[in-house]
């Protein structure tokens, strides 16, 4: 076997070819596993691009031509969170209309298994992307032009790449969200977020801040916990909030997940607390739970949009839509404070 280092660049063909001492053109045969390589030379190749972190971009082969394929590929997170099925059903739909299918692959919050399934995208010449991602930056994407490869984020942003976005006012609604718990009298304001690597998230705790610093109204940090990163860890912190000698009299969740765990916390608990999440929840207006409304039907509608402007030969910049939130009053929050 070679004996490569790994670089921190994404590894060229030319420095496969060296590393197996082959030329370019044998070793593009050997990785597409065409005829005329001797077995050993082929397996000398594979074994040099293992080793130095290659990946076949089958886009690069041929960047002037265009995908002939009927499918669009799409990243989600997170397949049991119903705000992700909402947006995907919604693109299904959209496509199908253009006979186009979608195929998912699900991360599960997981940066490897998001770049494991962006690879089977890409050498599968998809006709287009819809990713909700959970990296910070995506190599195998970069240098991708919007034109050999339509593509568009959602929900969070291609925070290295220069592509279309759809993305949520995360700092207008939280901002709402927090003034109506202020204007119900609450000034000891539980937080609960999610992992703070997410920038949905860091942009929903950033709205948050400001609306206590407009109202001209103190933070207490011991109030903040923002990285349950799921229910249970979101149950977890509602607990230790409500067990502080002085407790919160509202608690605000980031997202659904946050809203589930807290949920369950208080089925149990005794204390009396306003509680208002960002994100919709499934039967929140039967459990009476205030919401920062978002619409994944629109996101994902709107993204699919996108995506066919782009297949289509849309050539222009690149665009970021910001999709309003609304805010939804149940009687979590109906009264106010005494």
């Amino acid at each position: 076997m070679p004996h490569a280092q790994p670089s921190r660049d994404l590894p060229t063909l030319r420095q496969v070819a060296e590393a197996a001492g082959v030329s370019i053109k044998t070793a593009s045969r050997a990785l597409n596993d065409e005829i005329h390589v001797a077995p050993r030379t082929s397996q000398r190749v594979k074994d040099a691009a293992a080793a130095l972190g290659y990946r076949r971009n089958l886009l690069a082969r041929d960047l002037r031509s265009r995908s002939s394929s009927n499918v669009v590929g799409m990243v989600i997170a997170d397949a049991a969170n119903p705000f992700y099925s909402g947006i995907a059903l919604a693109a299904a739909k959209l496509l199908s209309e253009r006979g186009l299918l979608l195929f998912l692959g699900f991360s599960d919050e997981d940066a490897e298994m998001e770049s494991r399934i962006i690879d089977g995208f890409l050498e599968r010449r998809v006709a287009g992307l819809l990713v909700i991602s959970s990296r910070r930056s995506h190599p195998q994407l970069s240098g991708v032009s919007s034109q050999e490869l339509p593509m568009v984020f959602l929900d969070r942003p291609a925070r290295d790449l220069e592509v279309d976005e759809v993305l949520f006012d995360n700092i207008g609604g939280a901002r709402a969200g927090i003034d109506h718990l202020l204007a119900q009298g609450h000034r000891r304001i539980g937080v609960i977020g999610d992992s703070g690597a997410l920038p949905t998230h860091r942009e929903r705790i950033s709205g948050v801040r400001r609306a206590f610093s407009e109202a001209d109204v103190a933070i207490d940090e011991d109030l903040f916990i923002t990285d349950a990163t799921d229910a249970d860890g979101a149950e977890a912190a509602l607990r230790t909030l409500l067990a502080l000698p002085s407790p919160p009299t509202a608690v605000f969740t980031t997202n659904n997940r946050m809203a589930v765990g807290a949920l369950r916390a208080s089925a149990d608990v005794a204390a009396t607390f306003s509680l208002l999440t960002f994100d919709d929840l499934e039967f929140a207006d039967a459990l009476g739970v205030s919401v920062v409304s978002n619409s994944p039907q629109d996101m994902g509608e709107r993204g699919a949009r996108m995506l066919l402007e782009r297949i289509d030969g849309h050539t222009g910049p690149r665009r970021r839509v910001r999709l309003s939130t609304e805010l939804k009053v149940h009687r979590s929050t109906a009264v106010p404070l005494r």
